[in-house]
């Protein structure tokens, strides 16, 4: 009896471990084919993962991802504006002006001085009627011949362009290398004001500069000075020029050369008699202002045969 019954556990007990391996077998099949989760009660496992791992992708075969990375566009890195359009917007009061010769008037800068040179539209509304100032320089040694002058010290000299509207609001087109507004009043004034502007590194169509006249070497203008500010070109200029003269002067714009034939009565300017610009003469009765402007040369001129000076910010595009 005890060999009987030592043989019966001994079967059971093969045949319970044999169950159960199968039982494992078919588990191990279940996971491997994905639907493991429907066939356990272990609601932690998801196929052939964890729930809480992330499924991975299928595989793409490798002649695939070449193809989708040959039509897929290069990331390519933001481009940025050689010179970015800035504003500003905000409310001043004005303190006492502290260039020389101004102590009893009263100032409100709204762009500081640069080395750069600004161009812009200025919107305002003030307290009381007020003036426009943009400065052009520093000037170097002996540019401060005779066109207005504003200097804090008596060594820094800047040239002064003073434009009055008479209002207190109202809007400036301006270049230069600072901007303020300013009253000849000794009690303070407060001005609101929005400005869009870019400050712009110099080179041959931006610049501030002074100029001495000379003879004007067109036919007909030789009792006339001339001042030269943009050279002829084959390209057009579009800009802004701010100036300030010793005298009041005249604008001018040349167009062309022109065609044979072209000079059909319109103003003409020619250096020779035969290479001819139309001219554009623009006499705003000042030694200082704004001029917006476009042509092929550009350059500032009187009547008289004595030189002037003429300093000057001009922003230009071509």
């Amino acid at each position: 009896m005890t060999s009987k019954l030592f043989l019966t556990i001994l079967l059971s007990s093969v045949l319970v471990m044999s169950v159960v391996a199968m039982s494992l077998q078919a588990a191990d099949a279940a996971k491997g084919s994905g639907s493991y989760l429907s066939k356990t009660r272990h609601k932690n496992v998801c196929g052939d993962r964890l729930c809480t791992e992330p499924a991975a992708a299928p595989a793409q075969p490798k002649k695939m991802k070449e193809e989708k990375m040959m039509k897929e566009p290069m990331m390519k890195e933001p481009i940025k504006a050689a010179h970015e359009f800035q504003t500003k917007t905000g409310t001043l009061t004005s303190v006492q002006d502290p260039g020389q010769g101004h102590e009893s008037h009263q100032l409100a800068i709204i762009l500081a001085p640069s080395d750069k040179v600004y161009k812009g539209i200025l919107s305002y509304s003030a307290s009381d009627n007020i003036q426009l100032v943009a400065l052009h320089g520093p000037l170097a040694p002996g540019e401060d011949a005779g066109q207005a002058i504003w200097t804090p010290d008596g060594e820094t000299k800047f040239a002064l362009t003073f434009v009055d509207p008479d209002n207190a609001m109202g809007t400036w087109a301006f270049s230069g290398n600072a901007l303020a507004v300013h009253t000849m009043k000794t009690e303070p004034f407060q001005v609101s004001y929005s400005v869009g502007y870019m400050e712009l590194d110099k080179s041959d169509t931006v610049k501030t500069g002074t100029l001495t006249s000379v003879q004007d070497p067109g036919q007909g203008h030789e009792s006339h000075q001339l001042a030269i500010i943009l050279a002829p070109s084959d390209k057009t200029y579009t800009g802004l020029l701010t100036y300030s003269a010793s005298d009041n002067i005249q604008l001018v714009a040349l167009h062309g050369p022109l065609a044979p034939g072209e000079d059909a009565g319109q103003a003409i300017w020619t250096p020779d008699g035969e290479t001819k610009f139309a001219l554009t003469f623009v006499d705003p009765d000042n030694a200082m202002g704004t001029w917006a402007f476009s042509g092929n040369a550009l350059a500032v001129h009187t009547m008289k045969t004595e030189p002037f000076q003429v300093s000057y910010s001009v922003v230009a595009s071509q």
